[in-house]
């Protein structure tokens, strides 16, 4: 597939937040994958340490996966929604169910992580306007986070992706980030537990009554992979107790496997009222994600009847999707049967062993995250925490370097991260971190190179 080709065809269409002409500096076109590899059209193979994009927990092409979407596609894909369910998205619930924290069982299926996003806040809505509290409808959520693309998700995250697309949806209310705190305080217990008493006074000021949701990421990726501290959970949940507020935790890029446990909730040893789920649970074979609410919530939904509109008035095509729903069955089985969540947890172990000796190089303040779920932050003085300057990102150069040694990470001006298959070999991820390692080394070369030329 020759250059000319890839232009002509990228100038119809666009890669995420990246102009065409900046991918065109060095296109990359994947053709094949299969576990934790992929290959571009130049035959160039290529270690897939993000699965995607968090999404490829048990690798590309697994064939368990594959072969329970083959049966389900000879057997039925679609039903109608306003008058039916099948009986493998029963099956589904009932998997799913089992491997929830307490009683989160009350569970419906979508496309992504986007649409569950969206349900959960219309279902919190709802649910409080049917129980006399019609004021209590908004959400609060952190700067800094991202909830999803759709806009009600996107109102509700703090991330600078969605400037370009103000003004936001009402409704929505921002709480400065732990990150966004840190440098005021000595230790990252007390930069958690000051955020985590900023969300209560934030909801006193907004008033109780009028605050139905508090939403957050367990682990926040586009803020650096930010891990809290369990204590900042905890907290959260008191708050949310005594307020009335519904917790939600936006687990998209955290659940299925990749912090240690199956939900980052179990990790974290605190459970929410909602999990809003997506990526892991599909393994990348179709797009699938699912809200995840307490059994108690649902009743009121679950009592009503069509006339009184007391059903939850929220729908998707294909929601409930039956070739989803077999895929989602499939993965959560292979998990729980290989015990891969556990797998995730030795996987980590070594995996952030290795990314602290990349400290040796004098370039990384910290490394963040749980189970194979990790993040590094990039500054050029880690004993004072100077950043890089603008214009000498390494992560800038990061980029291009990965790419060159045949490595998919996420890579941000200021840090990267990775959050490799669960099946990965401790061969395998040997491999992935010795590419790292590479990629850093030739990256400040490239910085080292730009400072001396700014100099000369």
């Amino acid at each position: 597939m020759d250059k000319a080709y890839i232009e002509k065809y990228i100038n119809r269409t666009f890669i995420d937040f990246m102009p065409g002409q900046e991918f065109m500096k060095y296109p990359v076109v994947f053709t094949q994958g299969k576990g934790v590899y992929l290959w571009d059209t130049e035959g160039k193979q290529y270690f897939d340490a993000i699965g995607g994009i968090f999404v490829a927990s048990l690798g590309h092409r697994h064939p368990r996966i594959i072969a329970a979407m083959k049966e389900q596609m000879d057997r039925l894909t679609m039903v109608p929604p306003l008058h039916s369910i099948s009986d493998v998205t029963l099956k589904f619930i009932e998997t799913l169910g089992k491997v929830t924290p307490g009683n989160l069982n009350y569970i419906k299926s979508f496309s992504g992580g986007s649409e569950s996003i969206e349900a959960a806040i219309k279902f919190t809505r709802q649910y409080f306007r049917q129980n006399g509290q019609p004021d209590k409808m908004k959400v609060l959520s952190n700067y800094l986070s991202y909830h999803g693309a759709t806009f009600g998700a996107m109102s509700a995250s703090g991330s600078p992706r969605k400037i370009k697309f103000e003004p936001q949806m009402p409704g929505f209310v921002k709480v400065y980030s732990p990150k966004q705190l840190r440098d005021d305080f000595v230790t990252w217990e007390e930069t958690c537990r000051y955020a985590a008493k900023l969300v209560r006074r934030t909801i006193e000021a907004e008033r109780p009554e009028t605050v139905g949701v508090f939403l957050v990421e367990p682990i926040c990726n586009t803020a650096g992979i930010i891990t809290p501290t369990e204590e900042y959970f905890h907290m959260l949940r008191d708050t949310c107790n005594e307020y009335g507020v519904i917790l939600i935790f936006d687990e998209v890029l955290t659940g299925f496997g990749k912090t240690g446990d199956m939900f980052a909730a179990q990790t974290f040893g605190v459970t929410p009222d909602i999990i809003c789920s997506g990526k892991g649970l599909s393994s990348g074979l179709i797009p699938v994600g699912a809200m995840i609410a307490r059994e108690d919530l649902a009743q009121g939904f679950n009592a009503g009847t069509e006339a009184n509109g007391q059903n939850f008035m929220h729908g998707h095509t294909f929601a409930n999707f039956p070739l989803a729903d077999a895929v989602a069955t499939a993965v959560i089985n292979v998990m729980t049967e290989e015990k891969l969540p556990e797998r995730a947890r030795a996987l980590g172990k070594y995996i952030r062993g290795r990314l602290e000796g990349l400290k040796k190089y004098g370039v990384i303040r910290e490394v963040r995250g749980k189970g194979i779920l990790l993040g590094v932050e990039l500054v050029e003085d880690p004993v004072t925490n100077r950043p890089f300057p603008e214009g000498r990102k390494l992560g800038t150069a990061l980029k291009r370097t990965a790419l060159d040694n045949g490595i998919i990470l996420r890579i941000d001006a200021d840090w990267f991260a990775m959050a490799p298959p669960l099946v990965t070999t401790d061969d395998q991820a040997a491999e992935m971190c010795d590419k790292i390692e590479a990629s850093l080394k030739q990256a400040m070369d490239i910085v080292s190179k730009s400072r001396s030329v700014l100099h000369a």
